[in-house]
């Protein structure tokens, strides 16, 4: 019988743990939170999923709709201890071709009045070869977890072939991956977001859709946009996914924006913020994206999800998946039990049999 220390004596110990942790500096608390799940201290929540949340996306099953967001298993050091978590998949990375360290430190701030986060990382990663070979070292072991796990795509901040660098990742992790996310959405790299432009966006997915044939045929292909994007962008964003024959969106991304629950010292801060601030706009997004594809690609919501009742509204809103992040940091672990359990909850209140049936239920007749 193997022991969860997180449920051993009955209670949730990370509200002890989080004020240690937050005397320390964002990133360093990342990196110990990284080398404690190494060594078997995360949670194992080892228990099957309630039925009812089991969905069927992109061709692959997920016994649960609530996956980890990339940014956090940065360098496919710990895929199975946050699965353990109860995630339903993990999107790991980003990743870009060459190693590189990103941005100068510090590069994370917390905003604890706004549960909150703002970073500037800026791709900091090992490298498309040691993260391929992690990633398949991992797939090789009989004893991995088997929910999805998909990577999230980058280019180095130097790169004068954009394209070039998101075919050099697919070609390299895609034949270990589950799907893939081209992330074309970070504030932090100079220049990305200008991928989400019209014509640049199709040009970015055909090469890549080309190599995807050569590489990993089977795998799903998905883009992540910015929450910041115009309506005029979103209107392009739908028509080059519909016309590119990619496999889904991610909706959502750090912002630009900062609301007012930012203290004014902290707005100050450059990078992308995430919070529960952000929910009412990326769920506007996601929304419009919704519509605006016609309900033919699925989406994963993401960003500002703190309930089960935040997600279900995602959901309603046209997710098929959602992904969360920041309310880790300030609720720990524990939480994606808790909004597993919440959303199963509001599924049955409003009479929906299964996950699918509630995917874009508010403009359904």
């Amino acid at each position: 019988m193997i022991i969860d220390p997180w449920t051993l004596f009955g209670f949730d110990p990370y509200p002890l743990l989080r004020p240690f942790l937050f005397l320390l500096d964002p990133e360093v608390a990342h990196v110990m939170t990284i080398k404690m799940l190494q060594y078997g201290l995360g949670p194992r929540a080892d228990e099957p999923d309630d039925p009812i949340l089991h969905t069927n996306v992109f061709g692959l099953d997920f016994p649960n709709p609530v996956g980890l967001a990339a940014g956090l298993d940065k360098q496919a050091e710990v895929i199975d201890q946050f699965m353990r978590f109860g995630f339903g998949s993990i999107e790991i990375g980003g990743v870009t071709p060459l190693p590189q360290p990103g941005n100068p430190k510090p590069r994370m701030v917390r905003v604890p009045t706004a549960k909150g986060l703002i970073n500037r990382f800026g791709f900091n990663s090992v490298g498309a070869d040691v993260f391929a070979e992690r990633l398949k070292k991992w797939r090789e072991n009989p004893k991995r977890t088997h929910n999805p796990v998909g990577v999230n795509l980058g280019k180095n901040a130097n790169s004068i072939d954009d394209a070039a660098d998101y075919v050099t990742c697919l070609a390299k992790v895609g034949p270990f991956a589950d799907f893939v996310t081209i992330n074309v959405s970070s504030p932090n790299t100079t220049g990305l977001r200008d991928l989400q432009e019209r014509e640049r966006l199709s040009s970015l997915l055909e090469k890549v859709m080309s190599a995807r044939q050569t590489y990993a045929p089977r795998l799903p292909v998905l883009v992540k946009i910015s929450p910041d994007v115009t309506l005029a962008q979103q209107e392009d964003i739908a028509a080059v996914v519909l016309e590119s024959g990619i496999q889904g969106l991610i909706v959502g991304n750090t912002s630009l924006m900062r609301p007012d629950v930012i203290p004014p010292h902290l707005a100050k801060e450059a990078g992308g913020f995430s919070g529960p601030a952000m929910f009412e706009p990326t769920t506007q997004l996601l929304s419009n994206m919704y519509k605006l594809t016609q309900g033919k690609i699925p989406l994963i919501g993401n960003c500002a999800i703190n309930s089960g009742e935040d997600a279900y509204r995602k959901i309603r809103a046209g997710a098929s998946l959602v992904q969360i992040y920041t309310v880790l940091v300030y609720e720990g672990p524990l939480v994606v039990r808790r909004i597993k359990k919440e959303l199963a909850a509001c599924l049955r209140r409003d009479g929906f049999a299964s996950m699918a049936a509630a995917v874009g239920a508010d403009y359904k007749d």
